[in-house]
């Protein structure tokens, strides 16, 4: 099988295609498991198979990158991402170059102070305590024990202010005018 790069031509058998892929795949899976030793290990065995300069070579080398990262080894990701800038392959330059932003961008710290503190809930059993209804009592007369009172103090409408303030008169006014106004000019 051939593969074409803008400026160089690669024979590769397909036994060794079918082992590139097979790798790669590899690699992917495990790094989407997390288990970022084995995903390095199959990703560097691709990327020592296949040709370097294309596209699924630059695949390869993104997502070793990515798996150097991901397993603490961010000096070798940087390196193998700045050297990933100048692929052949734009898609591959573009990811590299992001990818190197990400991985220098300074670290945020973060302090205690500025953060909501979650308290575990998961020992705590649903049904573990009733829930309390609050209900408002009232102090009784005759000495005896309060009962909880379900409906809610009268309201004394001597207190509220029911002086009409002429809003509803100027509302009508103005649905009236846009009313006809629609009617008008249509």
């Amino acid at each position: 099988m051939l593969f074409v790069t803008p400026s160089l031509i690669v024979s590769v058998s397909l036994e060794t295609l079918e082992q590139i892929q097979t790798e790669y795949r590899s690699g992917k899976s495990a790094f989407e498991r997390g288990r970022y030793r084995q995903s390095v290990e199959h990703l560097e065995k691709a990327r020592d198979l296949v040709e370097k300069n294309t596209r699924l070579g630059g695949e390869v080398q993104i997502w070793l990158a990515t798996a150097y990262q991901a397993m603490g080894q961010h000096q070798n990701a940087i390196a193998l991402c700045r050297k990933l800038i100048r692929h052949p392959s734009l898609e591959t330059s573009k990811q590299s170059r992001r990818l190197l932003e990400i991985l220098e961008a300074p670290e945020l710290n973060s302090n205690l102070e500025g953060l909501i503190n979650i308290p575990d809930m998961s020992g705590i059993e649903d049904n573990e305590r009733p829930i309390k209804i609050l209900q408002k009592t009232r102090p009784s007369t005759s000495g005896s024990s309060s009962t909880p009172e379900l409906f809610p103090e009268p309201i004394d409408l001597t207190q509220v202010n029911t002086q009409d303030n002429g809003f509803l008169g100027i509302a009508l006014a103005a649905i009236i005018m846009i009313l006809s106004g629609l009617f008008f000019f249509y």
